[in-house]
């Protein structure tokens, strides 16, 4: 710009001559004129860019968000400023369903279910206890120390956008936590245990979920500790509390539900797509920031369907071969679905959901 400048004052002084008396005016040609307004616009654009945005200092609002969304804790929800909804918002009713599904597993596994009053009142506590007690504290815990990550994955969430107090989120934690702890005593007086099998669960089990999100252990900066400690919590901690409050917890099971935590290992990367902008940010090597969203997605996929034939592989030892072909036949479509969308996240709904489920019922 400068040299444009010095350049029109050259001109300006070059127009008269030598007797004062004043020439007739120059014109800039075209061409220089072009240039003039070429570096104008190159200097007005080197000023754009060398102004750095500034984070805002109240997330904005989500106008388009979903009501359903935020009141089961999914992506893309609408802000709320009824406390109870933020609440339940934060405990993320939509992630309940598996610890559900897994007392179910393990009372049926117990072979001592009746569908009688008392027995379907202690598996409904047992799966209050599993559900929104103690998965609400795990992601209430969770939101908690992953609020700077919120922040810039989903700023719309209720504490990095201010909805709801530090003192507020914290008692939600604690109160869940002993809630669901309470509760747990409280059925293995009901299951007439002599050794509390069910209280001693539901505390391993909380401790896990602290080291998961809080430093200094955070077991989720590994996504490979991390996923699986998750796929456990998810899959054999209610089998166990489920079996437990029915019958007695063997061997056997213990380790076919441990193997089958390796397959909500894969599960638990889905969670992880959504949050690589931040976890990248914060340094955490979830798969997907690791490996990449190409070979994760295929790392996701080949955990459930490679545990799922293993299991399958092994039943026969255990006399159960009815049921690793069972097992076998309800990997087949989900394997074919896996290879039809090749590795796209729609494999969630159209194969490992339906697949994985059956796979628990058969085994």
């Amino acid at each position: 710009m400068a040299s444009v400048i010095y350049a029109s004052a050259s001109i300006a002084v070059s127009t008269r001559s030598p007797h004062g008396r004043r020439l007739p005016a120059l014109r800039f040609p075209p061409a220089l004129s072009l240039h003039r307004r070429r570096l104008m616009v190159k200097a007005a654009e080197t000023d754009a860019n060398e102004a750095k945005p500034e984070a805002p200092a109240k997330a904005p609002t989500v106008v388009s968000g979903s009501s359903f969304n935020q009141l089961f804790g999914i992506k893309g929800a609408a802000q709320e400023t009824d406390k109870w909804k933020i609440r339940l918002q934060l405990t993320k009713p939509v992630t309940w369903p598996p610890l559900v599904w897994g007392v179910i597993c393990g009372a049926a596994a117990s072979g001592n279910f009746h569908w009688n009053i008392d027995d379907v009142a202690k598996s409904v506590a047992c799966m209050m206890m599993s559900g929104p007690f103690l998965t609400g504290y795990t992601q209430t815990l969770n939101d908690w120390y992953d609020r700077e990550i919120d922040a810039i994955n989903e700023p719309y969430r209720p504490i990095p956008s201010g909805a709801i107090s530090e003192n507020e989120v914290i008692t939600q934690i604690w109160l869940l936590l002993l809630g669901g702890i309470g509760l747990a005593g409280l059925l293995d007086v009901w299951a007439g245990h002599t050794f509390p099998v069910i209280f001693y669960l539901a505390l391993g089990g909380s401790l896990v979920s602290y080291i998961y999100s809080a430093p200094p252990l955070k077991l989720k900066q590994n996504g490979w500790i991390g996923n699986f400690a998750l796929g456990a919590s998810y899959i054999a901690l209610p089998w166990w509390a489920g079996q437990a409050l029915f019958g007695t917890l063997t061997p056997d099971i213990v380790v076919l539900t441990l193997l089958y935590s390796i397959a909500g290992l894969g599960i638990a990367i889905v969670n992880d797509f959504k949050s690589i902008e931040g976890d990248r940010a914060m340094g955490l090597q979830s798969l997907p920031v690791a490996f990449g969203v190409e070979a994760a997605k295929w790392i996701c996929v080949g955990a459930i369907d490679i545990t799922q034939i293993s299991i399958a592989g092994y039943l026969p030892s255990l006399g159960s071969a009815f049921t690793a072909a069972c097992l076998v036949a309800v990997c087949i479509p989900s394997l074919v679905c896996d290879m039809w969308v090749e590795g796209s996240l729609a494999y969630l709904v159209v194969s490992v959901a339906p697949g994985f489920n059956l796979g628990e019922v058969w085994l």
